[in-house]
């Protein structure tokens, strides 16, 4: 009775695995135009133009939400998130090819930070804050 049961929780849980798996990729391919399952399978300059791809639309999105876009769809944001992941993941890349990613990222943050702390206005007179 006890493997009986064990076997259909992990029935269950293959099967929501699947399901989640069937979602991501046709949400990957609508945004993307790419089957991620292909794009899992592939390797080399091919995986790298996915990679490139996803990784700029995934900023492209990032910027929507920062800027309050009327587009901006924050689970679109975490699809292209989870499946970037997916991608990075399960990829042979060097770690030089990661330090570069992460130095464009943290370069396009700080452009943004520096946007952003150039809109804001300075407060009102007799707001009981200091002026900046």
């Amino acid at each position: 009775m006890h493997s009986l049961k064990a076997d259909m929780a992990a029935f269950r849980s293959a099967r929501q695995q699947r399901v989640a798996e069937a979602r991501q990729n046709a949400a990957f391919f609508i945004m993307t135009g790419v089957d991620l399952q292909e794009a899992l399978r592939s390797a080399g300059e091919a995986r790298t133009a996915v990679q490139r791809r996803v990784s700029r639309l995934l900023e492209r999105e990032r910027l929507k939400g920062l800027r309050g876009h009327w587009s901006y769809d924050l689970n679109r944001h975490i699809a292209l998130k989870n499946a970037f992941a997916r991608l990075c993941m399960e990829s042979s890349r060097t770690e030089a090819g990661d330090a570069a990613i992460l130095k464009r990222r943290r370069s396009s943050l700080d452009a943004v930070t520096i946007r952003r702390q150039r809109r804001r206005r300075p407060p009102a007179a007799g707001d009981g804050r200091p002026p900046a």
